[in-house]
């Protein structure tokens, strides 16, 4: 029995990494490097690396990274500040699992950002705990995220579902020994999830999945 669900965040509950990709492709064209669309799921939402190296290969030195980083950062959230709301059928079905299983997000995304994100979605109030980049050392797709959820439910890991919309996500939970539903987004729609326990079309349909 499924006891524990954890939740991804961008891509999963809101509409986010349209945004991430938009701030982070205008960064690195300032800096003369091309980041197309396949290439940002590629080697991010795929691979979990950062598109930075792409800067890094063509001779950016470290200190300039960062301050990529630091720029992108601060314009990602000046457009997540524009207003976010929680995608269709999540809150309806964070609402019917409400008080019947532990549900927990587990996301890679920095906590400045997540607290910008959920300003106004209101659907917070859902989870018993929040994991945020600040949380542990290594990002997905290394399992560190999801053990630390893990790890913080006390719940073994047939008694737990991690939600997914991305391969990097889909390989942390794999490494961590947890099932992974993908739901997957126009950004993955055309990713490898040979490895999910289900591949969903509708955040609706993961409530049936603890039948």
């Amino acid at each position: 029995m499924i006891k524990a669900i954890f939740w991804d965040n961008d891509g999963v509950l809101v509409d986010t990494e349209p945004l991430y990709f938009s701030a982070t492709r205008a960064v690195l064209a300032e800096a003369g490097v091309a980041l197309s669309r396949e290439a940002f799921i590629r080697i991010s939402l795929e691979e979990g690396r950062s598109v930075f190296d792409l800067a890094r290969d063509q001779g950016a030195a470290p200190d300039d990274l960062e301050r990529l980083r630091r720029l992108r950062n601060h314009r990602y959230g000046e457009l997540l500040a524009s207003g976010m709301a929680a995608l269709p059928g999540v809150e309806e079905t964070l609402r019917a699992l409400h008080g019947h299983c532990l549900m927990a997000i587990v996301t890679s995304s920095l906590r400045e950002h997540f607290d910008i994100i959920h300003r106004h979605t209101g659907i917070l109030k859902y989870f018993d705990f929040i994991l945020t980049r600040e949380d542990y050392q290594h990002t997905k797709p290394h399992p560190e995220p999801y053990l630390t959820a893990l790890a913080r439910s006390g719940l073994a890991p047939r008694q737990c579902l991690v939600v997914e919309d991305t391969r990097r996500g889909l390989r942390s939970a794999v490494e961590a020994g947890l099932g992974c539903a993908v739901i997957p987004n126009g950004l993955t729609h055309a990713s490898d999830f040979s490895e999910a326990r289900h591949v969903l079309s509708d955040v609706r349909q993961v409530a049936a999945l603890l039948d």
